[in-house]
């Protein structure tokens, strides 16, 4: 009796680890069966839309990519509710339907200002994630999921080492109903001199002469228009401030934005520009941004992030000969970034917030004003080498305009930055031909 009872549980010491074996060959490992059929229930399956809520969680996905960098891990930009964090597994499959799952990795960005929301990645490690196609990120381990999640493309997964671009820059929110038309034309003309050939917007909304020119720029083929429309899942707040602002996730998802905008323009562009819509990164010692970065790299082989300082033209100081107030724009709604040249001093005991020309496939994750993550070295640009022009309300609203720097480098690219902007205007049925 006790020989046989012995028997028994050898058996099942032999047993339960051979079941548990194939049990998680079965989880981990799923191949389709009749490929044409599934095929055309993939397709279905594809997300097109630049946010997917995760189903059965608080959490929304944005887009995946492979991350060369950590062993060709799948990256899916996320955002994710700090305090509902529950597990989390990817199931991904490759071109011929063969799916994995695996436990996936969540790292909830270092800077969410307080806000509920915060911009994350979902990471998923694996075998064979370097031949995957599409992948979903499920609170279901049971690979059958795959059936009733929403699919994202998986991009990045070719390594280039010369790209479309030298110079993206990515404008992280477009909301409400901004209409600054005149500010963002001068922009984007301005950027164009300096050598910029790619913008990015992610849009949840604008005026409507600005989308009009927003589509002129696209028809141009400079800009990328990424529809956010983050205010159908949460309630965005419109600061940055929790405390101030309230809402669920900091300033319309502008870190979310900014991180996707980096994996976006990976293989892209050499450089990316992380700024807002009413900055511009001007170059003081160099006629525009290829000469400004090759001194720059040359002089710092190591670096991969550059941090460029911010200073306020106050939109309330006009220059006085009135030789930029054309007639032509009168009726343009936004402000004429020529007529103010004028600076406030820096404040040394002030905290300056830079922004950042960034070489992408040195940085992991990133803030507005600095990088959380990157290979290499920062190397902060020194305010003479090149600072932002930023035309908006005063800061040190108190200085008179003796008080106030004279700074007119806009005005270097006056005999083409002009005609280029009357024509911008023109094309997007703005401003009228002269008969």
């Amino acid at each position: 009796m006790e020989k046989a009872h012995f028997n028994f549980v050898l058996l099942l010491l032999l047993v339960i680890p051979c079941v548990l074996l194939i049990s998680k060959f079965y989880v981990d490992t799923f191949t389709f069966k009749q490929p044409s059929a599934q095929s055309s229930f993939i397709a279905n399956r594809f997300s097109l839309n630049s946010i997917t809520a995760i189903k059965h969680s608080k959490h929304l996905m944005v887009s995946a990519f492979i991350d060369h960098r950590i062993n060709k891990a799948i990256r899916v930009i996320s955002i994710i509710k700090r305090d509902s964090l529950q597990p989390l597994y990817c199931i991904y499959c490759n071109d011929d339907h063969t799916c994995r799952t695996a436990e996936a990795e969540v790292q909830i960005h270092s800077d969410h200002f307080g806000f509920p929301y915060a911009a994350s990645d979902v990471l998923c490690h694996g075998a064979h994630t370097q031949d995957a196609a599409f992948v979903s990120i499920s609170t279901s381990r049971n690979i059958s999921a795959i059936y009733s999640e929403d699919l994202l493309p998986i991009k990045n997964t070719v390594i280039r080492e010369s790209f479309k671009f030298n110079f993206s820059v990515c404008i992280s929110n477009l909301f409400g109903s901004y209409n600054n038309v005149l500010q963002f034309v001068q922009t984007m003309e301005m950027y164009k001199l300096l050598g910029v050939q790619h913008v990015v917007i992610y849009n949840t909304s604008c005026g409507p002469d600005l989308e009009k020119l927003l589509q002129h720029y696209k028809k141009e083929g400079i800009l990328e228009i990424v529809p956010w429309p983050i205010d159908h899942f949460l309630n965005p707040s419109k600061g940055w401030n929790f405390v101030e602002h309230g809402g669920d996730l900091h300033y319309y998802g502008q870190l979310v934005t900014l991180n996707e905008c980096i994996y976006r323009n990976m293989y892209q562009s050499k450089y990316v520009l992380l700024n807002d819509i009413d900055e511009i990164i001007m170059p003081y010692k160099h006629a525009n941004l290829p000469l400004l970065m090759e001194d720059l790299q040359q002089e710092h082989r190591d670096v991969g992030v550059f941090p460029i300082e911010n200073h306020i033209f106050p939109k309330t100081q006009f220059e006085e000969t009135g030789r930029f107030n054309r007639s032509k724009w009168r009726g343009i709604p936004g402000i004429n970034i020529m007529v103010h040249i004028y600076r406030e001093p820096d404040r040394k005991n002030v905290f300056n917030p830079r922004k950042m020309i960034i070489n992408p496939r040195s940085v992991t994750q990133t803030s507005v004003h600095s990088t959380l993550q990157q290979y290499g070295n920062v190397y902060y640009v020194p305010f003479d080498v090149s600072h932002i022009v930023h035309v908006r309300i005063p800061l040190q609203g108190h200085l008179t305009k003796e008080q106030l720097h004279n700074d007119k480098r806009v005005w270097d690219f006056e005999h083409k930055l002009v005609p280029n902007v009357d024509k911008a205007l023109q094309s997007s049925n703005l401003l009228k031909i002269p008969d």
